[in-house]
């Protein structure tokens, strides 16, 4: 039976500039990554950071990400890749889909230790700083599964039920849970969540990344166990629904214990910030520049000094004379 009200999927998830293909999968990715950014600059500047530091570590922490989605994605599905019949080398091909949030997170957070140790910046600050950013940035990134026509859930008569009309790898055309549409509109609200619970609680070392991470791992298990795609499971439930368990315990315990351990927010999250100090000279300008002054103080009164010790000296001469 034809559904009446539906969410048509696109008829083909690429287009071509010439040679170049144009892919929606990459494109949500990358826009994602925008938005994080440009919102993470705005919060970290709010806490007293400079401009510009959250992209300078972004450009560590991103990379890392991609590679640890990958990484996750092609282990918990190595089948996929490595199986009888299958081509090894589409491990490699990321715009196809196939990243697992699990492994971007992780190895993502690798890549931001490493630019905030170089800056000398406190990572949990930074955390705090960009968790919305990355809850916006999941929401707009799994757009790039209805490109790609996958990762929806059981069949359904609802009227915003997801028209799947590929039946490539194995899909079977017809009407499902747009999971991909779920699993967005939770992600906006753990941004919306975050945001107010920071502004609220002023929430500081990493506490509202943690609050990022329970939240998500909430919505992600309901909706993972709706998914009908192919998943390893253990003991009836699929692994990525006892990941988010584990996660979320793992979150809501970094919650407790921080909060016992070090209450309140960091008064100062990058040092010199608050000065307007410049990346690096910043401190030897300025002390070269109060330098300068007090040599030239000096250097004004020993010239009023001496002017007075003539004039002394020539009033005593015509008083002799």
């Amino acid at each position: 039976m034809e559904e009446l009200a539906y969410i048509p999927s696109p008829s083909r998830g690429v287009l071509y500039l010439g040679p170049i293909p144009l892919r929606g999968y990459a494109f949500c990715i990358i826009i994602g990554v925008f938005i994080a950014v440009w919102l993470g600059n705005k919060r970290w500047v709010a806490r007293g950071g400079r401009t510009g530091t959250v992209a300078d570590i972004a450009v560590w922490a991103v990379p890392f990400g991609l590679v640890g989605g990958r990484l996750y994605h092609v282990i918990t599905d190595y089948e996929l890749y490595f199986s009888q019949g299958r081509d090894w080398v589409d491990a490699f091909k990321v715009w196809e889909g196939g990243l697992g949030i699990w492994g971007a997170i992780a190895l993502g957070a690798l890549g931001a230790w490493i630019g905030c140790r170089r800056r000398g910046i406190p990572l949990p600050a930074y955390a705090d700083a960009v968790a919305p950013g990355i809850a916006f940035a999941q929401a707009i990134g799994r757009w790039g599964n209805w490109f790609n026509q996958e990762l929806y859930g059981r069949q359904t008569h609802v009227p915003w039920a997801l028209h799947i009309t590929s039946s490539t790898d194995g899909r079977v055309p017809g009407y499902y849970h747009p999971t991909f549409l779920y699993e967005s509109l939770w992600c906006i609200g753990v941004a919306v969540l975050v945001m107010w619970a920071d502004r609220r609680f002023k929430l500081g070392h990493g506490r509202a990344f943690a609050l990022y991470v329970a939240a998500y791992c909430v919505g992600r298990a309901w909706i993972e166990y709706m998914r009908v795609d192919d998943a390893h499971h253990f003991l009836g439930l699929r692994l990525n629904d006892w990941t988010a368990l584990l996660v979320f315990l793992l979150a809501v315990a970094y919650m407790i214990f921080s909060s016992r351990i070090r209450p309140g927010r960091e008064a100062v999250v990058e040092p010199g910030a608050a000065d307007g100090e410049a990346d690096g000279d910043g401190p030897a300008e300025k002390d070269g520049t109060v330098e300068d002054a007090e040599v030239k103080d000096a250097d004004a009164v020993d010239d009023d000094a001496g002017v007075k010790d003539e004039a002394t000296d020539g009033a005593e001469s015509a008083k002799k004379g």
